[in-house]
């Protein structure tokens, strides 16, 4: 059957060999790459290692300008891209995303791209932000209490590791690096639109869904678009600040595999928060791993996802 036929749905045609996610900031993000593409409605095709969990895992990913989804998972020998990660040396802690090498590109010709045997390929149902399902939780008007609520800093921040560090000593956050018997506990409440929860322990109304990767600058210009446009019925909308952003956090995985509340989509795994790193860099929550981390300025592109103040 082959990687085109069973993944028909999705458009795919060929894949681009010479892709790596180190490109992918200056081909889509910075718009670096616009002699090879032609409009924001391309998609380009290309294998890559996430090795962020303890087993390395080779997925396909869907790119275009603005625009990051994986595709499919391919159940590769493991001895390959262990292999593999080991060549490219040691990495940032906050990039453990590898190319493909040469002997992964022959299997997968060989054993992936034109074959009968498809059952290697594993297709990658996302969720739309559209189309969130019912989220289990109490409504807003159920006379759900809280014991106590916690009023959270508000960004813009400028941070150093230190500062984050006690921010999430003092809220008790459960970050899975720094703090991950962490305690703090939000209370979710269904708004009962589809677009939207309140946690009580805050008082912060959140986007269950979110906003695609961009640059900094990007998401900014689409937070101004959603509050022109009264999203959810609200003008007020903005990025959480660091300490809001990780009082999401779930001290487990849950039945979507990251570390927050199922009701949030799972397309936002990393966000932007409204902070910047001291000296240099900017800080992001990332919901796949649990963690805060930062990043340079050379791969300032994350994904959004908006909260506001209720009053």
């Amino acid at each position: 059957m082959g990687l085109f036929r069973k993944l028909a749905r999705t458009g795919i045609k060929n894949i681009d060999w010479d892709m790596t996610p180190e490109y992918t900031f200056g081909t889509f993000e910075s718009w670096g790459g616009k002699e090879r593409i032609r409009s924001k409605n391309e998609r380009i095709y290309y294998f890559f290692i996430d090795a962020w969990d303890e087993e390395p895992k080779l997925l396909l990913m869907e790119r275009g300008i603005k625009h990051a989804r994986v595709v499919a998972e391919i159940r590769a020998p493991l001895t390959m891209l262990q292999q593999c990660v080991q060549e490219q040396g040691k990495v940032a802690l906050f990039e453990r995303t590898h190319g493909i090498n040469d002997a992964l590109k022959e299997w997968l010709i060989a054993n992936v791209i034109d074959t009968e045997d498809d059952s290697r390929i594993l297709p990658v149902e996302t969720e739309s932000n559209e189309d969130l399902v019912a989220t289990g939780l109490p409504g807003r008007h159920d006379g759900v209490t809280v014991a106590q609520t916690v009023a959270l800093p508000r960004g813009p921040e400028e941070l150093n590791e230190e500062d984050v560090n006690t921010l999430i000593a003092r809220y008790d956050f459960s970050e899975q690096e720094r703090n991950p018997q962490g305690r703090f506990k939000s209370i979710l409440v269904d708004n009962g639109d589809g677009l939207t929860v309140t946690d009580r322990v805050t008082g912060l109304m959140w986007q269950r869904g979110g906003l695609d990767i961009m640059s900094s600058r990007g998401i900014h210009r689409e937070v101004e678009r959603l509050n022109t446009q009264g999203f959810a019925g609200y003008t007020d909308w903005r990025l959480p600040s660091m300490a809001e952003a990780l009082s999401l956090l779930e001290p487990e995985k849950t039945e979507t595999g990251q570390y927050i509340h199922p009701c949030f989509s799972v397309e936002q795994p990393f966000i932007f928060v409204e902070a910047t790193r001291k000296p240099g860099g900017h800080w992001f929550v990332d919901y796949k791993q649990g963690r805060a981390f930062w990043s340079s300025g050379t791969i300032p592109g994350g994904f959004g996802r908006l909260c506001r103040g209720e009053k």
